[in-house]
């Protein structure tokens, strides 16, 4: 039998994200340096879990470092990304690879991002590394009207995936 969400949130310890859905971080790595687009020294790497449920999403944001999602329990998650060309890559994260899903991905550097659980399904469970580490000084949430004038050709989907 499948586990619910909840059962999920409980027994990793998940708590609310910034940006929509459940997370926890479980790795940070000890060692750190500095590097060329960032103010001071970060994590080589960093780790968490991420949960989305329906109904929910992970608002566009983006971040300074490349972000491998991994998919781990229930439902695909729809990952949609924007580089900074415009270009919309829309990523099914999930295990059944007939249906066109992967079981991890990359979300590039710089490029805006947003997720949500696919039509129908009751959550997702995913991993997600971030390299060098993620730190919130890093994180930009996107401002609905601002994107919305960079890139008006996602509109549609910007204007569902953003709080702001």
């Amino acid at each position: 039998m499948r586990k619910p969400a909840k059962y999920w949130v409980e027994r990793l310890g998940l708590e609310p994200h910034p940006d929509g859905g459940y997370f926890k971080e479980t790795y940070r790595s000890s060692a750190s340096t500095e590097f060329t687009d960032f103010s001071s020294e970060r994590n080589v790497s960093t780790g968490i879990y991420f949960l989305l449920t329906a109904g929910n999403f992970s608002a566009f944001h983006r971040i300074k470092s490349d972000e491998m999602w991994h998919f781990y329990s229930g439902d695909a998650i729809s990952i949609y990304v924007i580089d900074q060309n415009g270009k919309l890559n829309e990523i099914n994260l999930g295990l059944d690879l007939e249906k066109g899903q992967v079981p991890q991905a990359v979300v590039p550097a710089h490029c805006w991002f947003a997720s949500k659980v696919q039509d129908g399904g009751a959550y997702g469970l995913v991993g997600c590394t971030v390299a060098p580490g993620f730190d919130f000084e890093d994180f930009e949430m996107a401002d609905r009207n601002q994107l919305r004038a960079e890139f008006p050709e996602h509109k549609e989907l910007i204007t569902s995936l953003t709080r702001i």
